[in-house]
């Protein structure tokens, strides 16, 4: 980790003697019933600041020594069928909010108690590796006993992981970066990890990744690693890697760059997800591939019209440099569907169409799998990780027709770019029984409940939850 504090710093496992300040929920309308409990003048307090259980509205409770007797937060007025899970979520909003010390949940049977404990680590997050002040000691919370500790600490673990990794900035995040990154997470959970690196993806067949990443004074690479039983259930995972993108010659204007840091996001994701899984223990066969590339401007850029032959033999017209996350992908696709995986997922920050369609905050999968499509859906309003279904199966193939080669990597006009996008994904994969792909944004515009602006490995906790159950059945 490289942000400011570590995850098992903010969250510690009760052991029974742990004493912290407790934290009271409220709800706008009927707080006083619900915290009837509490001393008189500390709901006379309550009174004086104005409390009325309204959304994220807080209020410290003091004691008599002059020392902080409890905290008591507004929760608005739940609605919905996941109102523990989104009652939980509010812990989030206050550990950058808190004074130092160390907290309670007050009454653990008011809300979900794991995703509780999830929000406050999310919550807690900082990212201050370049900051001179970098260090700061923030609360602490003691995990409810009811709480899935392990989970909850593998989930905040895997997030800040893939925050970190996002919010790094390119010129500390390339493509060796990444291979260094996957490497110490492969070493932590004693997978097996290789890379295929610069011209030897010639060699080894990947031409799209390596055109991609030809010009870039840092080599591109595909990483691979494998952990869990060779017989298990074939879970395979693939994260677009694209440390930097310019456009490359069909270049992005200067405001189109400022987040391309973010273009590995996921990458990202996909070895966030990858933690969950392996600190889980579930018994899967996990591999994860990440074609790791910047692409760059140079007299060696692959360029506008240029026919590209991929791994899979599907020759590429390339109608547009800045479509080059696909391209990448359609070798990774390639690779990891000759082997015929169980499960076949996709994480990339792959088009602006997505956001126009879902904004920054839902992240858009793709998926022809009623039964899965209908789990991951789930899975993410179970742990407030929000995804949202868009069509795989559409009139629109014949758009990436190309008069010179098998296809093209865009389809001309703005139509139905996500779809597109993921319609010409799709056609790399032919063996494996069942994929899905997420077009993520990595990145959160504004603060929110379950953590600060920034990088965001999107989906992976609400993949987290379905392969657990994949991994259980």
């Amino acid at each position: 980790m490289i942000s400011d504090r570590r995850p098992d710093e903010v969250l510690i496992a009760s052991d029974g003697s742990a004493t912290g300040v407790p934290i009271w929920l409220a709800p706008q309308g009927g707080w006083k019933a619900a915290l009837a409990h509490l001393p008189s003048t500390q709901l006379a307090w309550l009174d004086a600041n104005g409390f009325d259980g309204a959304l994220r509205k807080h209020v410290l409770l003091p004691g008599s020594a002059g020392t902080i007797e409890g905290v008591v937060l507004g929760i608005g007025m739940p609605d919905g069928a996941n109102v523990a899970v989104s009652t939980a979520t509010l812990f989030g909003t206050l550990p950058p909010l808190l004074p130092a010390g160390t907290y309670r949940l007050g009454d653990p049977s008011a809300c979900d108690p794991t995703m509780a404990a999830i929000a406050w680590g999310l919550g807690s997050y900082a990212f201050r590796r370049y900051k001179a002040n970098g260090m700061r000691k923030g609360p602490v919370l003691i995990m409810p006993e009811t709480a899935d500790a392990k989970q909850a600490m593998a989930a905040v673990e895997g997030i800040w992981l893939g925050r970190d990794l996002i919010n790094t900035p390119s010129n500390d995040m390339g493509p060796a970066e990444l291979e260094i990154a996957a490497r110490a997470l492969g070493a932590r959970h004693d997978a097996t990890v290789d890379a295929v690196i610069g011209d030897d993806l010639i060699e080894k067949n990947f031409p799209l990744i390596h055109a991609v990443g030809r010009a870039s004074v840092r080599p591109p690479r595909l990483i691979d690693l494998t952990w869990g039983r060779a017989d298990a259930v074939k879970i395979t995972l693939i994260g677009k890697g694209i440390c930097f993108d310019t456009g490359g010659l069909d270049i992005k204007t200067a405001s189109g760059m400022l987040l391309m840091k973010k273009d590995m996001g996921g990458a990202a994701a996909a070895l966030a997800l990858a933690h969950m899984i392996m600190s889980a223990g579930l018994d899967v066969r996990l591999r994860v591939l990440i074609p790791a590339a910047e692409n760059a401007i140079a007299g060696a850029a692959f360029r506008p019209s240029d026919v590209i032959r991929s791994r899979a033999g599907i020759t590429v017209e390339i109608g547009n440099t800045d479509a080059e996350g696909r391209l990448v992908l359609a070798d990774a696709l390639a690779l990891a569907d000759e082997e015929a995986p169980d499960h076949l997922f996709t994480f990339a920050t792959l088009t602006g169409a997505a956001r126009v369609a879902l904004g920054p905050d839902v992240a858009p999968f793709f998926c022809d799998d009623e039964s899965l499509a209908s789990e991951i859906g789930a899975a993410g309003a179970a742990v407030a990780d929000p995804v949202w279904r868009l069509p795989l199966t559409t009139p629109y193939e014949s758009w990436l027709e190309s008069n010179v080669a098998d296809m093209n990597n865009v389809a001309e006009g703005g139509f139905a770019g996500a779809v597109v996008a993921a319609i010409f994904l799709k056609r790399f994969v032919k063996q494996a029984r069942a994929f899905a792909h997420f077009d993520i944004y990595g990145w959160r515009p504004s603060p929110r409940a379950l953590g600060p602006k920034g990088g965001e490995p999107q989906a992976a906790r609400a993949m987290f939850e379905v392969v657990r159950r994949i991994a259980g059945s």
